[in-house]
């Protein structure tokens, strides 16, 4: 797949500011690094949630740039629920691990699309309560 249609810039426009709190949890905010510019980035993701990782599906493949910064800086922040946690030890597994993660309807969900690139698995804990202005994000 060549990567995600131009659509998806603008539904994440709008993604990312509803991403990541207490009423949407499946959705949540990475929290990544620019690998050549240095910049920040928000990505909003659909993430599958254990007690010690996120799974992150891969529609768009593993080279979307948004993967290239995770792994070039070997993790990132996520905002899950209204908490922080950093995410560490990115690895691609495929879909047979978010199944066994996943119950209910998002496992109803993961088992009729069709992920080819599998997902990207990050180990997580939860972040020092830090103030939004201390976070810079």
């Amino acid at each position: 797949m060549a990567g995600p249609p131009a659509s998806a810039k603008q539904f994440n426009k709008v993604a990312v500011r509803l991403a990541g709190h207490r009423f949407l949890p499946l959705w949540a905010v990475l929290r990544h690094t620019g690998r050549k510019s240095g910049r920040p980035y928000r990505t909003p993701v659909a993430v599958v949630a254990t007690q010690t990782t996120f799974l992150i599906a891969l529609p768009w493949g593993r080279g979307t740039d948004w993967v290239r910064n995770v792994r070039h800086a070997g993790g990132c922040t996520i905002r899950w629920k209204g908490r922080d946690f950093i995410c560490t030890d990115p690895a691609f597994v495929g879909k047979d691990v978010a199944l066994a993660a996943a119950s209910g309807m998002l496992r109803r969900g993961i088992e009729r699309q069709e992920l080819p690139h599998g997902f990207l698995q990050l180990t997580r804990v939860p972040a020092p309560q830090r103030s939004a202005m201390q976070s810079g994000w």
